[in-house]
């Protein structure tokens, strides 16, 4: 079997095959994180935004490649998750933008096509880091480059392509000192090799495309066009999240699955994000509340709304509903938070919009830009409080026509202290840098649990010892929670700590908080200590010492 030209319709199974390996295997991706701590995601987020990339694309009715792979990059764009999520985006987009203008699509086409993915992901980030999905996306441009001239046949040269990124990726504990020690690749580069070999398990035959057409994260949805309300079977676009300690979320799908389609559930613990369509949203909201609290609720009735599509280019409409947004006040603010506890105190804190997500479940950009459309403030500040969403928050801020201001949180406490730092008669560039100026000095101290036995600065961890975790770096380890967490605490303070802020999680009872928080008063006798409820998952404890 030959391929000497890419078109349409071979673009679209590709696209299909991608998105299905990843899905399959985002768990190995996950379990790639640096740290071995339970919130590793970048998998969940590779697959949930080349999910949303590969629906638009399959909405295009123009057997284009050029048209198709515009529609993927604008789904991408709106569907990112995570710093690898919007990486990933950016390559999309360069991956289109090297198909423009060209009438056949063959080996030299998809090198510089390769190329200008890895440039536009390059210029995407502020200091882009070698040894990252970053470095496979680049070698495996240049690579093309090189290869093209000499290769015609489409499957061979992918082939080859894919070879020299898993050299590259292979290579990426070398070039970040912080992988090797931990054992693993980069996970970013790990999806993205996944997702060539999805393309060319399906391109060459050897994935049936019949198996992919019923995964429930990748439904073609019909082109654009003009039709009646009896060519929509479930009328109401229902989208939700369902925070809850439940766990078995494959029978959760199933409760939902009976007279619906279009259905997508995924989380992890503390959070589930579900999207159906149905004709009883009213039925699927009483199972979800049955499961928990829910917030972010959206439905649309597509019999009336079947002519809308989210793609980039037509993102004239949102920003034209951006510019009619009723300005009612000076300030809005919009607040990345996971947990009952942390949302009660951003909303104390006048936060207008709280966005569910964190460690569990990284908001898309589309989340954030849906959030900015809620308020009514003249200048918007978002807070991502999570290093892992800012990309995604500064890429909502160049697709919204509103003042936005992304204040770079990187953690919960940052979060606080920027907000207390907050004055409303500054201006919102002399605020922006006052709440920077804030978080820098506060250090953030997170205790959680280890998923797999590693290695860090000469220390033996192993699976399911508890691990405090500060500025980047694992500084304590051992069996008892608290012990960590004191031990953590002691390692942190310095001349200059004057309060001690503990948001306890939601697998910890109030009593061991209040014992650690008892202990740490007897200890430092010269430092206020203040325990909240955060009701945070998957860590027991996040401290903010100022």
């Amino acid at each position: 079997m030959k391929i000497e030209n890419l078109n349409g319709a071979m673009l679209k199974k590709a696209l299909i095959g991608a998105a299905k390996l990843l899905e399959d295997n985002k768990e190995e991706v996950n379990s790639l994180n640096v740290f071995p701590v339970p919130d590793g995601d970048t998998g969940t987020n590779m697959s949930l935004t080349v999910n949303s990339a590969v629906k638009e694309g399959l909405k295009q009715d123009d057997e284009s490649v050029y048209k198709i792979a515009s529609a993927t990059s604008n789904g991408s764009l709106m569907g990112a998750r995570g710093n690898s999520g919007v990486i990933l985006s950016q390559l999309f987009r360069g991956f289109a933008n090297g198909l423009k203008d060209v009438d056949t699509v063959d080996t030299r086409v998809l090198a510089n096509s390769f190329k200008e993915a890895a440039n536009t992901a390059y210029k995407a980030v502020m200091k882009p880091t070698e040894g990252t999905i970053l470095t496979v996306a680049r070698e495996c441009g240049d690579y093309a480059l090189s290869i093209c001239h000499d290769e015609d046949d489409i499957l061979e040269f992918l082939s080859k392509v894919i070879q020299k990124g898993d050299e590259v990726l292979e290579k990426t504990p070398d070039m970040l000192p912080v992988l090797k020690e931990a054992g693993v690749v980069d996970a970013g580069g790990k999806g993205l090799i996944y997702v060539l070999k999805g393309a060319y398990s399906v391109l060459s035959g050897k994935e049936d495309l019949s198996l992919l057409s019923g995964e429930e994260t990748i439904t073609k949805t019909a082109p654009k066009r003009d039709m009646g309300d009896s060519d929509i079977e479930f009328g109401y676009c229902t989208e939700f999240i369902v925070n809850t300690d439940f766990t078995d979320i494959d029978k959760f799908r199933t409760d939902l699955s009976n007279d619906a389609d279009s259905l997508l559930v995924v989380g992890g613990e503390g959070i589930i994000k579900v999207h159906i369509h149905t004709n009883d949203p009213g039925l699927v909201l009483q199972k979800a509340l049955d499961l928990g609290e829910l917030s972010d609720i959206k439905i649309d009735n597509m019999r009336y709304q079947h002519e809308e599509v989210l793609l980039k280019s037509e993102l004239g409409d949102i920003k034209e509903k951006n510019k009619q947004v009723k300005i009612n006040k000076k300030y809005s603010f919009i607040s990345i938070s996971v947990g009952k506890g942390i949302d009660s105190v951003f909303k104390d804190l006048n936060v207008d919009i709280i966005v569910s997500g964190g460690q569990t479940m990284n908001p898309s950009t589309e989340d954030i830009l849906n959030a900015i459309d809620k308020t009514d403030g003249e200048y918007v500040f978002i807070l991502p409080n999570n290093g892992n969403i800012v990309l995604a928050a500064e890429q909502s801020k160049e697709l919204s026509s509103r003042n936005v201001v992304v204040v770079p949180t990187k953690t919960i406490p940052q979060g606080i202290s920027a907000l207390l730092a907050f004055d409303e008669d500054e201006s919102a560039e002399d605020n922006k840098e006052n709440m920077i100026q804030a978080i820098s000095g506060v250090k953030t101290g997170e205790v959680t649990y280890s998923v797999r036995d590693t290695e860090y600065n000469s220390t033996k961890i192993n699976k399911d010892d508890i691990i405090g975790i500060s500025e980047g770096e694992i500084i304590a380890s051992g069996k008892e929670i608290n012990n960590v967490a004191n031990e953590l605490i002691d390692k942190m303070i310095d001349e200059d700590s004057s309060l001690i802020t503990i948001l306890y999680g939601s697998d910890l009872s109030k009593e061991v908080a209040e014992e650690l928080s008892e202990q740490l008063f007897n200890q430092y006798d010269d430092i206020d200590i203040e325990l909240l409820y955060g009701g945070q998952p998957l860590y027991y404890y996040i401290f903010s010492l100022e």
